[in-house]
């Protein structure tokens, strides 16, 4: 009887801490998969393609916004935080996806977007509709000007002021696009109404929130509004920034994880801070608060093996002396709003990725095979790192950023807003190809919103899925070996020392990772008994390919499946 309740025990423990080692899919879902032909994808989409997820061998899908949206940011505008927008599906479309995917042992997690809505939600447009200094219009940041001008220097993430004038003259403040004003998170009503809505999602299934904006909602209403002219890039890292992560934001996530913990097990999440990483990010990961934050270091770190194990070395610190083993890192290398890192990676250390996508791509020409190398490798990395990892749709296929969108098909509003000096997020949103044909590469049966390159076809599920040396197959490996190393679960970490050009660690027991960021051959003798278990590059036992990582097994207890060892194309 002892035995059963502690094996049950460690059931019931796995199953709640299941988050802290996940690899985590995240589905835009307008891009996935469009089952209805009319050219964007939606819920019964995603759900047709769950068998492919749970083949592929991650452990939960993170869906972004699916909510009902007019589309001013991409669905990030939300006009009712407890719908299902009908160009998507039904809420019924929502529930059987959560069904299915649980039926398939994958969690799910939905973005809450909590620091502003839409305009056309309800509350805004009562806001509108009321005097200046009225309960409609507390729940957002509405002020009066200065001499005709905003009432601070404040400065929108999409270029721009961040404050809108209305028609009698007050100006409102909206961080990002101005269909997106900003909430009043000091107005006890916002707060009521988004715990209502944790706890809607949360009834019908849902294993945990990636929070987003997850830094900025509280922010210094005292009057005067103090000016600040920088964005989140550039803060006091000391929580004094008037706009940006500042204290009073944790009270809002401690009362938060009091209806997480109302669950069983107890609802999971991840916050989404943009500021440059440093010891206040991790507080969000406490354990009476969210859990995970995203350290997005890696993803902004260039390629260099001094970049990288700085970085690393910095997250592992800054999480461990916050949250220690109660939370976990994250790592992710590509999303739904950067460049993707099979093209990203491959740019000049000096290069703008900015100004390579206002080129078109074509200043500079990137090497695409560099970026296959170079993406492969740095999968291979963060797949090996304790904590939890995130991929991005389409990055398992090796898709590169579609640079060369034409300005009038350009939907992102970084574009607009920038007066065109900025083209935006649409290269990483473009839909999926499924198979090597077709007026969409099987996304649909009609044209996708935003156009594919034809080179996809050859990237597409359906060219590489009986590949064995494809970028498909060796995610598949990755995942597989990850999901059944211990090592690669709950391991220790611990730097090695290696050639300049090598980052090398181990995990407990027995697994060894290197990385050879230098465009040639190194010197790397494997330790005695040890074996390849996947390499992103060829290995011959006395050299590290170029720009290519391996994974090695320190003793031969484990009969493993290997990859071919060739580049995955």
């Amino acid at each position: 009887m002892i035995e059963m309740l502690l094996e049950n025990h460690n059931i019931r423990e796995a199953k709640t801490d299941w988050w802290k080692d996940a690899v985590v899919y995240q589905i835009y879902p307008r891009s996935f998969a469009d089952a209805n032909g009319d050219g964007m994808g939606d819920l019964p989409g995603v759900t047709s393609k769950l068998a492919y997820l749970q083949d592929l061998g991650v452990d939960a899908i993170w869906m972004s916004p699916f909510y009902p949206s007019p589309l001013a940011d991409g669905g990030y505008d939300v006009s009712d935080y407890c719908g299902v927008d009908t160009r998507l599906g039904t809420l019924e479309d929502f529930e059987v996806l959560v069904e299915s995917a649980h039926r398939r042992g994958l969690k799910v997690i939905i973005d809450i977007v909590p620091n502003h809505t839409s305009s056309e939600h309800p509350w805004f447009r009562k806001a509108l509709a009321s005097p200046p200094g009225s309960p409609e219009r507390d729940r957002y940041i509405f002020r009066d000007g200065k001499g005709g001008q905003p009432p601070t220097d404040w400065q929108s993430h999409f270029g721009g002021s961040a404050w809108e004038q209305v028609a009698d003259g007050q100006w409102y403040c909206h961080l990002f696009d101005k269909g997106q004003p900003d909430l009043n998170w000091g107005n006890g009503e916002v707060r009521a109404y988004f715990l209502s809505v944790l706890r809607f999602w949360a009834d019908r299934g849902v294993d945990g929130f990636r929070v987003d904006v997850a830094h900025s909602l509280v922010k210094d209403l005292s009057e005067p509004l103090r000016d600040q002219p920088k964005l989140d890039r550039a803060l006091p890292l000391d929580g004094s920034d008037p706009l940006y992560d500042r204290d009073g934001v944790h009270e809002v996530y401690r009362s938060w994880r009091e209806v997480f913990n109302e669950y069983d097990p107890p609802l999971m999440a991840v916050a989404e801070t943009w500021s440059p990483a440093n010891s206040r990010t991790f507080l969000y990961a406490r354990p009476d608060e969210l859990g995970q934050v995203f350290d997005f270091s890696l993803l902004k770190s260039s390629w260099s093996r001094d970049s990288y194990r700085d970085t690393i070395k910095a997250s592992l610190a800054g999480q461990h002396s916050i949250a220690g083993h109660a939370g976990s890192n994250t790592w992710v290398l590509s999303s739904h709003d950067v460049p993707r890192h099979a093209s990203r990676l491959a740019l000049p250390a000096e290069a703008s990725a900015d100004d390579w996508l206002l080129s078109d791509g074509l200043h500079p020409v990137i090497d695409e095979d560099c970026g296959q190398r170079r993406a492969s490798a740095a999968t291979l990395m963060m797949l090996a790192l304790p904590g939890s990892a995130y991929l991005y749709q389409g990055e398992e296929l090796g898709l590169r950023e579609v640079s060369e969108l034409r300005r009038e098909t350009l939907q992102d509003p970084v574009w607009h807003r920038s007066g065109g000096t900025v083209k935006g997020r649409d290269g990483c949103r473009v839909p999926l190809p499924w198979t090597k044909g077709g007026p969409s590469f099987g996304f649909g049966s009609k044209p996708a919103w935003l156009e594919q390159p034809d080179d996809w076809a050859d990237r597409s599920v359906e060219a590489q899925v009986n590949d064995p040396g494809s970028m498909l197959s060796f995610y598949k490996l990755a995942l597989q070996h990850r999901r059944n190393l211990p090592a690669l679960r709950s391991g220790e970490f611990a730097w090695e020392t290696g050639a300049p050009e090598l980052l090398v660690f181990t995990r407990s027991p027995a697994f060894m990772c290197a990385v050879n960021f230098a465009p040639y051959p190194v010197p790397f003798e494997a330790p005695g008994g040890s074996r390849v278990v996947l390499s992103s590059g060829p290995v011959d036992g006395q050299y590290l390919a170029p720009e290519s990582a391996v994974w090695l097994i320190l003793d031969s207890a484990a009969d493993l499946p290997r990859h071919p060892g060739d580049v995955p194309s």
